[in-house]
């Protein structure tokens, strides 16, 4: 059956103004994406999760996270392979659930991508504040501008900057980490007094109920570290390179939360890490160590900012996806001369910039966790649906243990995401409201504007449009 020649080159025309650039990533890179998702985790946030459950509390939930994670790491690295799309955890749901279960997968990664740079920028606010004495909207707004500009200027840019800014950060937690080693006292671990919660003791002394409570701040330590696989369009060689890059970056990001739970507590002693605003500063101060924690102090604005700038890359990357397949307005999918999709970057970010005015970092990091948590369920049982339902599909990389390792990552996601219900009703609550408003959107306009009816038509399409502009 021949094709209408008008539509054949309305869709040419459509894709060739939605190009990513291509080849512009290898591996290294991609494991750096990853570590500079989630390094800014390292050095605040996951230690208040010692003051809901304990030192030993909090290492279970932190274990459990890590658990859920490199499940959940593993079966991506499988299905990026196989589905190598800008999309990530959208593309995935949308061939093993169709439409529906692809716009819900990526609404909820667009949560929690929209909402934590604004977390992260009130918090780069309070360091510079801490730095230069100066916070506020004017501090928010020049980050926006500022690394949504480099974005602008090319991805292979945006990346090379990226790995420099991790890079400090990186060097910030391993010198920490040296310095702390002779003052390791395993005593210091579990100086918080049981309370006379159900299970309580010197181990876990908020019980049962504080672990269940702390494992959003386990999940800190590892967040976004599932963005890689948006990235897929423009690596080198999808179906090699996102699994290596995805699965370096977990298994490097285990390493750094292995040396902060454990030395900085056995350190400086759990309680005092638990109520601190910088951790690692303030546990270098406590051992005598004053001069290399200015120089931290430094350098975890550093680990912010390559969090921040990461994860601006990551929400782009999805709208553009989104966007290009239908499911938002299709003026977000534009690409510019340097192939940077332009509003998808400008627009969440001024929504970003607004949310931030609020200044409450910690509820919107909450509501950013909930968003997290539902997308990976959705993901993990797309992992599963596809083993389940499309057995015969070219699988590059397989995900050891199968839909065993994958219903791991399902199980513990459903639990986290009950967590954030435990640590703050309210951010379960507000993120609820945006589900609902993103699920109308859907179900009275954008389902109608879908560009191709099935994923492997929208797949097809986007191959075909590259095709036609390497030939020409």
């Amino acid at each position: 059956m021949t094709r209408d020649t008008n539509h054949d080159t309305n869709e040419q025309d459509y894709l060739a103004r939605r190009q990513l650039k291509k080849g512009t990533a290898g591996w290294i890179l991609l494991a750096g994406l990853g570590v500079s998702y989630v390094i800014s985790g390292d050095f605040a946030g996951w230690n208040f999760g010692i003051a809901e459950a304990g030192w030993g509390g909090f290492a279970i939930a932190a274990l459990l996270m890590g658990i859920m994670y490199l499940a959940l790491v593993l079966s991506l690295a499988e299905m990026s392979a196989a589905i190598p799309a800008a999309g990530g955890g959208y593309s995935f749901a949308r061939q093993a659930m169709g439409p529906a279960g692809g716009y819900l997968t990526g609404l909820a990664v667009l949560i929690e991508y929209a909402l934590a740079p604004a977390a992260i920028v009130i918090f780069i606010g309070s360091a510079v504040e801490s730095l230069l004495g100066i916070n506020g909207p004017i501090i928010y707004a020049i980050f926006y501008l500022v690394f949504i500009g480099i974005h602008l200027a090319g991805v292979g840019e945006a990346l090379k900057v990226m790995m420099v800014i991790s890079g400090l950060a990186v060097f910030a937690i391993i010198a920490t980490a040296v310095a702390l080693i002779g003052d390791f006292d395993s005593s210091r671990l579990f100086d918080i007094a049981p309370t006379d919660a159900w299970g309580a003791s010197d181990f876990m002394p908020n019980g049962w109920y504080g672990i269940w409570a702390a494992l959003p701040f386990g999940m800190w330590l590892f967040l976004a570290v599932e963005g890689v696989p948006l990235a897929a369009e423009e690596s080198r060689n999808p179906a090699r390179d996102v699994p290596r890059g995805i699965i370096g970056a977990m298994l490097f990001l285990m390493f750094t939360a292995v040396l902060v739970v454990f030395l900085l507590a056995g350190a400086a002693g759990a309680e005092a890490i638990g109520s601190s605003a910088v951790p690692l500063v303030d546990a270098l101060n406590a051992t005598g160590s004053e001069g290399l924690a200015t120089l931290v102090n430094v350098l975890a604005l550093a680990g912010l900012v390559a969090s921040f700038f990461s994860i601006i890359y990551g929400y782009s990357r999805l709208v553009f996806a989104l966007s290009r397949a239908g499911y938002l307005p299709k003026t977000l999918s534009l690409t510019s001369k340097r192939k940077a999709p332009t509003w998808a970057l400008v627009v969440p970010g001024v929504f970003g910039f607004l949310v931030s005015l609020t200044g409450e970092g910690d509820l919107i990091l909450g509501m950013a966790v909930v968003g997290a948590t539902v997308s990976y369920a959705l993901m993990a049982a797309s992992h599963i649906l596809l083993r389940l339902r499309q057995p015969q599909m070219a699988r590059p990389y397989r995900t050891p243990g199968g839909i065993v390792t994958s219903s791991i990552a399902l199980v513990l996601s459903l639990i986290a995401l009950t967590g954030v219900y435990a640590f703050d009703p309210r951010a379960f609550n507000y993120t609820l409201v945006l589900f609902v408003v993103g699920i109308a959107y859907y179900a009275i306009f954008s389902r109608h504007q879908l560009v191709a009816k099935t994923a492997e038509e929208e797949f097809a399409l986007v191959a075909n449009a590259e095709s036609d502009l390497a030939a020409s």
